[in-house]
């Protein structure tokens, strides 16, 4: 029958096993450590640095006090990540905060997750990003004027499709995409950054005379900074939406986090210094691409290496970004919080592609409305109410259930302060500028209920819905996957 009972396994290894008379499907170990780094260091590595860096001197008014920002950014993304990685060798199941929040918190609060993620969060980032890619791809071909919208999402469109390709065909074609563009924007880092270096050997050090002169003292005003910052940090967390297909999970996780986040962090500010060395803090201000504006003054006829660089970088971000994704859909599906169809594997390719075709489509449909443009500017606002949700999760196992084992342990002072990050990460926007948005996320958080209790908790499911699933699977030719 195509609609076996999924049954627990041992291990995560995509395989058969005949020896009880039955296939079983499983996600494949793919993902060594250097895969590990990428898959971090190249969400990370998006638009944010190549566009932040203005508006986080903006909101803070000086150079000094926004490279501040920047690394503490990348020390908060850290205490994050190693937060995250003790909870990855406690439970070594894929899905990220979903995985966590179900097993610490229960069914509900997980499935509210789960509903805001995979309809709204997730798509919504990706759209944006692969929007960012299609501004600069296309740029080139208008130049000294702006593009078309109409040019613009055809291209982000095209984007999506090509991902979804590519992450339904095989992981391992997936995750050589993410690193090969991955060393694309390390290199293109490393370019802007050698460059800062030549002007300041030149002399060039006069935005870092006074440096902290004009420094906004402002709460609100610095809590907006970290928002621009920690958006160029996004991305710290996706190891643990692929605990499963990890190697060696216990070791690779922290391992990954250890090199990719120091790495990111170090270019970031870098990067920083050299476009304050190539620009004057007025200069960096009224920029409208700072990476762009770099390449101008300091490549030259060569300029255009930046721009191809930024696409470069915004498209191994955009599958980065899929490739986790579609994986927190594919997880929430298998624990019954989304359509079973959702939970499947294909037969051949091996992907969870029904879950990563929902998520492409979910995400060309923000696209083409365009409506979504309100909700990802309170993308972190959404994102550091379950990250301390799910820290707060940690602190619970560390302080109730120290016997359980755990391979990393991190010291319970760096949990309290992402915590405590977290509480004032969402609260300062509400208390400094309340604007009506939040409610709206708010209320789209909490509409959940209205499917939970029917859907999940009573499993009220219409008959024809296991028809549409069976015929699904046959078009697709997908099957029920067994997992930890």
């Amino acid at each position: 029958s195509t609609m076996r009972k999924r049954k627990a396994t041992d291990s995560p290894r995509l395989s058969t096993d005949l020896s009880e008379g039955k296939e079983k499907l499983r996600l494949k170990q793919e993902l060594g450590l250097i895969s590990g780094v990428s898959l971090i260091a190249g969400t990370m590595i998006g638009s944010g640095i190549f566009m932040s860096p203005e508006w986080v001197l903006h909101h803070m008014g000086s150079p000094a006090s926004s490279l501040l920002i920047w690394a503490a950014c990348g020390v908060l993304a850290m205490f994050g990540a190693l937060s995250y990685a003790e909870l990855g060798t406690i439970i070594k199941e894929s899905g990220g905060e979903y995985i966590y929040i179900l097993r610490i918190f229960g069914s509900f609060p997980a499935f509210l997750f789960a509903y805001t993620s995979v309809i709204l969060v997730r798509p919504a980032g990706l759209a944006a990003v692969c929007l960012s890619f299609a501004e600069y791809a296309v740029a080139p071909f208008y130049p000294g004027c702006s593009s078309p919208q109409v040019v613009v999402k055809c291209t982000a469109a095209a984007c999506i499709l090509l991902l979804t390709i590519i992450n339904c065909l095989n992981v391992r074609l997936a995750t050589s995409v993410m690193n090969i563009f991955t060393a694309a924007k390390l290199l293109a880092l490393l370019v802007i950054v050698v460059g800062g270096l030549v002007l300041l050997a030149k002399g060039q050090t006069q935005s870092f005379q006074n440096a902290f002169q004009n420094t906004t003292a402002g709460i609100g005003a610095v809590g907006v900074a970290f928002y621009q910052g920690l958006w160029s940090y996004d991305g710290w967390n996706n190891l643990n939406y692929v605990t499963e297909e990890l190697k060696k999970p216990e070791v690779t996780l922290p391992r990954a986090v250890m090199i990719a986040i120091p790495l990111v962090t170090c270019l970031y500010l870098l990067v920083n210094v050299s476009y304050l060395a190539a620009m004057t803090p007025s200069e960096l201000l009224s920029s409208g691409a700072v990476a762009v504006t770099w390449g101008d003054k300091v490549l030259g006829s060569w300029a255009w290496l930046i721009s191809l660089s930024v696409a470069l970088s915004t498209f191994g971000s955009s599958n980065g970004t899929f490739f986790s994704g579609g994986r927190v859909c594919y997880i929430a599906a298998r624990e019954g919080h989304m359509p079973d169809i959702l939970s499947m594997a294909h037969v051949r390719c091996l992907t969870p592609s029904p879950a990563l075709l929902f998520t492409s489509a979910i995400s060309l449909i923000m696209i083409i409305s365009g409506s979504f443009t309100s909700i990802v500017n309170f993308f972190s606002f959404i994102a550091w109410l379950f990250y301390g949700m799910t820290i707060s999760g940690l602190l619970y196992l560390k302080i109730k259930k120290p016997e359980l084992p755990r391979s990393y342990k991190v010291p319970i002072i760096i949990p309290i302060i992402v915590l405590m990050a977290a509480v004032y990460l969402v609260l300062a926007p509400i208390i400094d500028q309340p604007q009506i948005e939040i409610l709206y996320i708010v209320l789209f958080i909490f509409s959940g209920i209205i499917l939970y209790f029917p859907l999940v908790r009573f499993k009220c499911h219409p008959r024809f819905l296991q028809r549409v699933t069976l015929h699904l699977q046959l078009f697709l030719e997908v099957a029920p996957t067994t997992r930890d």
